[in-house]
């Protein structure tokens, strides 16, 4: 099995909303509209993952404009079907391998307190918690992220 990683491309767009909806609650769908951005715009960190030409996942990261130094991961959805075959490894090396090629220091994410499975994702892949105001659960949150109501976890790589 090969996985194939890719820049997201406008015509996949339609199958990236479908890939999306199946990671509800945690996964947010964005509309064709953001989509199209994302692969207009941000393909240098937006990618699919295809095994034998089916869609197996996808990346949505953007670099930061504020601090260039850092990339945030703001999505990653692998097919079920496709899960624990290496997708979201090879999806993540290579956004950051784009990151260590700008010369970035950190690749960073959230992820909401109650999302146990994320939680081993991200550490078994080297990203650590940053501290927060409280814990829950035996991981730092922290309070308001994302809007009121929005806690989350803070997830960092941090590159050489």
């Amino acid at each position: 099995m090969t996985i194939a990683v890719s820049p997201l491309i406008v015509p996949m767009i339609d199958d990236v909303i479908h890939l999306m909806d199946q990671g509800a609650p945690y996964v947010t769908t964005r509309t064709a509209s953001d989509y199209w951005v994302y692969a207009t715009l941000f393909s240098s960190t937006c990618h699919i993952a295809r095994i034998d030409g089916a869609l197996a996942g996808t990346v949505i990261a953007f670099r930061h404009q504020d601090d260039p130094d850092e990339v945030y991961v703001q999505d990653v959805m692998v097919h079920p079907a496709y899960r624990r075959t290496g997708v979201m490894t090879a999806l993540l090396a290579d956004v950051r391998a784009q990151a260590e090629q700008w010369g970035c220091r950190r690749l960073w994410l959230t992820s909401e307190p109650d999302n146990q499975a994320a939680d081993a994702a991200w550490r078994a892949r080297g990203f650590s918690t940053v501290p927060g105001e409280r814990e829950v659960d035996g991981v730092q949150v922290v309070s308001g992220l994302k809007g009121p109501g929005k806690d989350r976890i803070v997830y960092e790589l941090l590159l050489a």
